[in-house]
């Protein structure tokens, strides 16, 4: 039987394997959000998910979310959609604002789990070039983006935000170009849910994530394909 396990000073998870089934995925309780228990984590399938009074959690549900990169992403109707905007992407150019945009609370949403602390051990996995951000402009306004970290070829999506109808879809689109060009074999979308599904998420069993993850996480990805640059949008 699982068990929960609590975490101390030391960089070490349990394996994934052993997270719990109730709640699904719960693996740890504790440790902190230093950039390399953060990578540490990633490069074994286990992410952090806490309301902002809790304590740090680590998950690593069953099944996992999924998607594989596609360079032309998404419906017909949203690419003549993007196509009829003046919308224009890029990498790295505002990953604070991404991220804190992220965090704003939906309308059907209490609070947040993207608290001030999150932001920046995010921010500060991204000065070290191991988090990135994809922009949507309208003009100089910041409409809609992501943010996530690549483990190898397998890119793991943490948030999205719009202000602009079709703006977050435009950027997991973008992201799913760019992902394509590099060969990557996944992105990560961590937990099932009715939005992902429409988006067109599939469901994998963590043992078949595992397994992907474990073979491509040591891919090599030329680093100039995070350099901050401007990027266009192929329909």
């Amino acid at each position: 039987m699982n068990s929960l396990s609590y975490l101390n000073e030391h960089v070490y998870f349990p394996a994934p394997e052993q997270a719990l089934e109730d709640p699904n995925g719960l693996l740890a309780i504790g440790g902190d959000l230093h950039p390399k228990r953060l990578l540490e984590a990633y490069y074994n399938g286990i992410f952090p998910w806490f309301n902002e009074r809790d304590p740090i959690l680590w998950w690593s549900p069953n099944p996992r979310a999924v998607f594989v990169p596609q360079l032309h992403f998404g419906s017909r109707s949203l690419r003549k959609y993007i196509k009829r905007t003046s919308w224009r992407f890029t990498i790295n150019h505002a990953f604070l604002d991404v991220i804190a945009a992220c965090a704003q609370p939906r309308p059907d949403q209490q609070g947040t789990w993207i608290s001030a602390e999150i932001q920046m051990a995010y921010y500060e996995l991204h000065l070290q070039g191991k988090a990135h951000s994809f922009e949507v402009w309208d003009q100089q306004r910041l409409v809609g983006g992501l943010y996530g970290i690549p483990v190898g070829k397998v890119f793991c999506g943490e948030s999205m935000f719009h202000r602009q109808t079709n703006a977050s879809k435009a950027a997991f689109a973008m992201l799913n170009q760019h992902l394509a060009k590099l060969d990557f074999a996944l992105i990560d979308a961590q937990l099932v849910n009715p939005h992902l599904t429409n988006l067109g998420a599939k469901a994998i069993s963590r043992d078949e994530f595992l397994a992907i993850l474990r073979q491509q996480r040591d891919a090599p990805v030329p680093s100039a394909s995070w350099q901050k640059q401007e990027v266009q949008f192929e329909f």
